[in-house]
């Protein structure tokens, strides 16, 4: 099975899953462009099934979801940001913060007005 993204106007508006062999014969005549895109890649890594990196072909940078970018010149599926703060990693095509994720083993959100992780209690 593989999987193809619809893009419209640069936008990811659907995505489904299909035998390569009879995507051919999909018929779809609304507006937009299906592009191949893999389950198992993101940040330019091809993970496998144990979820560690396989070195498998990093098919478009990131699995594509709906709301993505397709970005044609980077040939790579983009996630919509997150925050305004963030930057763009040109290798990953995913989102950085400002301030690392903390590795101290528990759980932080992003405080978009402090510009910190803030620890999360759960109680």
């Amino acid at each position: 099975m593989a999987h193809f993204a619809k893009v419209q106007n640069g936008i990811v508006t659907q995505v489904i899953v299909a035998e390569p062999e009879f995507f051919q014969t999909f018929v779809d005549t609304s507006p937009g462009e299906w592009i191949q895109t893999s389950y198992n890649t993101r940040g330019g890594v091809h993970y496998g099934q144990n979820g560690e990196p396989d070195g498998g072909v990093a098919l478009r940078k990131n699995y594509a979801g709906t709301g993505f970018t397709y970005d044609k010149t980077r040939d790579a599926f983009i996630p919509p940001k997150p925050y305004e703060s963030w930057t763009l990693n040109e290798e990953t095509c995913l989102w950085d913060s400002p301030v690392p994720y903390p590795d101290d083993g528990e759980i932080h959100s992003w405080n978009e007005q402090t510009q910190t992780w803030d620890l999360v209690i759960n109680e």
